[in-house]
């Protein structure tokens, strides 16, 4: 896997940078440059200053969180432990190599990625294929448990363990140290696993990566990044040799360069003990590798680059460019930073304030800016335009720029940051003592490679509060200019079809800007929050527990039931959903669904109150809200803190009483669906994703992607008429989960929702809870793209049944998929080197009656399809004709059921769980029994679900080819 966290900064479309062949270095016309502002140089402590095995707090001001116990052994490994108990007896383990793509000589272009691929191939103490099975019997699924990323900068591997015990520690330990120095990297596995590699440059070549990699190559113009893309040339990795993938391995993968990261729920000490022995004896092999020189930054003036990338939705970025800081992180850095990041809230309330307007210049815009991969620090204005309106976009972005050069930033405006910004670190302040093991390994790591000291919720807090006491704008304002110092800026257009003019134009576009002056930003007017009060609070009908699951049904007297179950899963967090009416059970199946238009709800604000002022408004409060929709119910889900529950519900009742309905919001997600289709049809996923839904579900258009023409004749009422009887008049229920009392939840329901006038509860008919699936054939149904001629994909399913209509067997054709995915992978992946990521699944509907499948997904060469169909049969024919192993059925089950017990103690596990389950009490047996019900699983039982659904002639087959070779 390729990790590119950072690549926001450079794409503003947030794109994934995971694949490309080279791309050449650009010849962009400039204007003559003028004399670029300079920013101040900060003093400190370097990045080159660290010495090997030293963390940055040896070098920093700043005390890193207590909790953590840091070390480094002889041989210069370091490591980081943190005893942890959320979720109890789990952890999470990381191995971190400060090694990446640009450690790659021109002819190991995509071989540290390659590498990565190798871990899981074979060992001095664990056979080929080996290694993913040993932790699948300790319970760790492939790729959701077990992975790794590659970056420019950096590999890491990850473990999260499902228990603590001392035989799946020590096994992982053991493969972990597998990993670092006794690879095999034999030819013949190389070979095999050649195609993977292949397959995932190919699934992740999409138009928008394309357009970030040339995007990146011209904003570092002349420096290594842009030629070191992490996937590598293809041409490489169709050739490479298990020699200079070795080559790479011996020269970076060394204790030096290596953190071992461990977190969960164990003995410090012990674990400390485990990776002294573990590691201890580690040593480098041959020459170490030397850190690359990155190339300076380019000096210009503002540059024109014209990106035309068919698919491609339009775009505008303007980005300044200079050295980076290099820094270690220290108390001055980081005030910098903060100050810089409330000036850059600010801009980017401004610009989602000019996206909201009812002729708005873009669809979405923001700002952006940080170091990058030690090469370069840009500042980034960016927006998606509306088709062909590039002038429009750049305009307002250059405007807003100047506007902020010249005038700065009010200090109402950052003052409302600051308090923005200080609830969400209170918030994680309040939560600290149950903050997730994964999520404090991810932590850790991520603060390696920018040298940065990991610090604990409570401390950033405190640090906040010391930088923002007295904080003024004008000093702000001096670190916001800064932002802008260096060269620029570089104008990037990326479009799907040409511009007139060329790069010149935009040349010419953006000098004449310069006459154009600018206002100072206007102040807000003066607004309350009118919804605080939804009449006399409501009275309680009834009150019992369910206590086995440590729950309580509540029924007001106007007929709103509320379900509550108080955790301590993560303090300081309440997740809260509402559902109403009867979702797609009440949309008809023959007019095509307004779904899609679904974010316009919330973005549209209340009947009294806009977005943007509900959000000013609401300042210093935390909540949230998403219109959803289920089989079963329309939803309004919201997060919020104990404090800010009265809050959050006051703005979830308010939403379902008195929308706003503002057209403005309903056409920026019209326009922004309005070149969908182009970009839909130029990868396999998202021909896939526009089709398979309709194609799924017999072509009812509750489940169809619109048209292009359905699109553009669609209104807002279309959505209403979907939405707003459901919400503002059908029976209503709220499930609160999480960081509260059943007092405290029956309270703030009592004077929203339990205080509107009853409703009737009128039940779904039965007539709706049929749901069409396409009958088997033995054609295949073919969609085609519009992209590269050598990416397919397939969909093969298989119907079952819906969930209750027998619960046991439902389980039974669950870990049937689980086993068919274990075998895809093994004879796909591992054997053929056919595809990166086969995908086996079930799904049993509990709403629509009869409905549920059993499928297989995956990406392949065209040429491969028909050998892939052939070997997905032969899996499926094996499965019916003989009985699986026990261990192959215990590699199958552990994973998912140990995926379980982790999500049985998160909130959003049990929102979900509980959803609906005063009116349809099955839910709750569903959700007692699971564990249990996988548990009881046999190799009988997998083999008679096989017998009865995965026959030849019971499949349904969707590919999806390239346009040329579908003709």
């Amino acid at each position: 896997m390729i990790s590119a966290s950072r690549l926001a900064l450079v794409a503003a479309a947030g794109l994934s940078l995971a694949a490309c062949s080279h791309v050449p270095k650009p010849s962009l016309p400039s204007l003559k440059r003028e004399a670029a502002v300079e920013a101040p140089v900060l003093a400190g402590p370097r990045k080159e200053d660290l010495k090997p095995g030293q963390w940055a707090q040896a070098l920093s001001d700043i005390a890193p969180d207590p909790a953590w116990r840091f070390g480094v052994l002889p041989n210069g490994m370091r490591y980081a432990i943190r005893k942890n108990a959320t979720p109890p007896a789990q952890a999470s383990l990381r191995l971190w190599f400060d090694a990446g793509s640009l450690m790659e000589a021109d002819d190991q272009q995509g071989l540290a990625h390659f590498l990565e691929h190798m871990a899981f191939n074979g060992s001095k103490n664990v056979p080929e294929g080996e290694m993913i099975k040993i932790l699948e019997r300790h319970g760790l699924a492939f790729g959701a448990d077990t992975n790794a990323q590659t970056s420019f900068d950096e590999t890491t591997y990850q473990l999260d363990l499902p228990k603590t015990d001392d035989s799946t520690v020590n096994d992982s330990l053991m493969l972990l140290r597998e990993a670092a120095s006794e690879l095999t990297i034999a030819q013949d596995a190389v070979d095999r696993e050649r195609g993977v590699v292949l397959s995932e440059e190919r699934a992740r070549d999409t138009p928008g990566y394309r357009v970030a990699i040339k995007t990146l190559s011209a904003q570092m113009d002349g420096q290594l990044p842009p030629k070191r893309i992490p996937i590598g040339k293809t041409e490489i990795l169709k050739n490479a040799s298990a020699q200079r993938i070795r080559d790479f391995y011996e020269a970076y993968y060394r204790p030096e360069r290596a953190v071992l990261v461990a977190v969960g729920d164990f003995d410090v000490d012990a674990m400390e003990a485990k990776i002294k022995a573990r590691f201890g004896d580690w040593a480098g092999k041959g020459q170490p590798g030397k850190t690359p020189d990155v190339g300076p930054v380019a000096k210009r003036g503002p540059t024109a680059k014209l990106i035309v990338e068919s698919g491609a939705p339009w775009s505008v970025q303007m980005t300044w460019t200079r050295k980076p800081d290099g820094l270690v992180e220290t108390k001055a850095l980081d005030e910098r930073d903060m100050l810089e990041n409330l000036a850059f809230a600010v801009l980017n309330r401004r610009l989602q304030a000019l996206g909201r307007l009812a002729e708005p210049p873009f669809i979405a815009g923001g700002a952006f800016k940080g170091d990058q991969y030690g090469a370069v620090r840009v500042t980034t204005l960016g927006a998606t335009a509306r088709p062909g309106q590039w002038q429009d976009a750049m305009r307002a972005l250059d405007a807003e720029q100047r506007r902020a050069i010249q005038y700065g930033v009010r200090q109402d405006e950052l003052d409302r940051e600051i308090a923005t910004l200080r609830a969400s670190l209170a918030a994680a302040a309040a939560g600290e003592a149950t903050q997730r093991t994964p999520v404090l390994a991810n932590q850790l790591v991520d603060t390696l490679g920018d040298a940065e000291v990991i610090t604990s919720p409570s401390q950033n807090l405190a640090a906040f509060d010391v930088i923002t006491k007295g904080l003024t704008a004008e000093r702000v304002n001096a670190v916001l200019k800064s932002s802008f110092a260096g060269s620029g800026p570089l104008l990037v257009i990326a479009a799907p079809s040409n511009v007139d003019g060329g790069e010149p134009a935009i040349l010419k576009a953006y000098e004449d800007l310069k006459a154009q002056p600018v206002a100072p930003p206007a102040a807000p007017g003066v607004t309350v929050w009118p919804y605080s009060s939804f009449g006399p609070t409501g009275k309680v009908a009834e009150q019992k527990e369910v206590s086995d699951l440590d729950a309580v049904f509540v029924r007001f007297e106007n007929g709103v039931r509320l379900t509550v179950k108080p955790t301590k899963f993560r303090e300081g967090q309440v997740v809260v959903k509402v559902r109403a009416g009867h979702g797609l059970l009440d949309l008809p199946s023959d007019k095509q669904s307004p779904l899609w238009s679904g974010s316009a709800f919330v973005e549209g604000g209340l009947k009294q109150i806009s977005a943007q002022d509900m959000e000013r408004v609401l300042t210093g409060k935390i909540w949230n809200a998403q219109l959803g929709v289920e089989d079963d119910a329309f939803t309004l889900n919201g997060r919020t803190r104990p404090e800010d529950l009265s809050t959050e519900l006051q703005v979830l009742t308010a939403f379902a009483t008195e929308p706003g309905w503002r057209p403005e919001a309903f056409n920026r997600v019209k326009t922004s669906y309005g070149t969908l289709h182009d970009q839909l049809q130029s990868t396999t996923g998202g021909v896939l994703g526009r089709d398979l839904g309709g194609l799924m579900h017999g072509g009812d258009q509750r489940w169809t992607f619109p048209s292009r023409e359905q699109i553009a004749s669609a209104s807002l009422d279309d959505l209403k008429t979907a939405v707003a009887n459901p919400l503002t008049k059908d029976d209503i229920e709220v499930v609160i989960v999480g960081d509260t009392t059943v007092d405290k939840a029956i309270a703030a329901v009592a004077d929203t929702f339990g205080a509107l006038p009853p409703r009737a509860e009128l039940p779904a008919s039965d007539a709706a809870r049929q749901a069409p699936f396409p009958a088997p054939s033995a054609t295949p149904v073919i969609r085609t793209h519009k992209g590269r001629a050598d990416q397919a994909a397939l969909f093969m399913a298989w119907r079952t049944d819906d969930l209750f209509s027998n619960l046991q067997r439902s389980r039974d054709v669950s870990v049937l998929g689980q086993v068919m995915q274990l075998r895809l992978i093994d004879e796909l992946r591992e054997k053929q080197g056919a595809t990166y990521s086969p995908n086996a699944s079930s799904t049993a509907s509990v709403v629509f009656k009869n409905w549920g499948y059993l499928a297989v997904s995956l990406e392949v060469p065209p040429e491969k399809l028909d050998a892939v169909v052939a070997a997905i049969r032969k899996i499926a024919a094996d499965l019916r004709d003989k009985p699986v192993t026990e261990d192959e059925l215990e590699r199958a089950k552990k994973p998912r059921i140990d995926q379980i017990e982790k999500a049985r103690v998160t909130n959003e596990y049990w929102v979900g769980a509980l959803s609906g389950a005063q009116t349809d009490p099955r839910l709750l047996d569903a959700t007692r029994s699971v564990l249990a019900g996988l548990a009881r699983v046999t190799p009988a039982d997998v083999q008679k679900a096989a017998k009865t659904y995965l026959a030849d002639d019971k499949s349904w087959l969707l590919l999806v080819k390239p346009e040329a070779a579908a003709k």
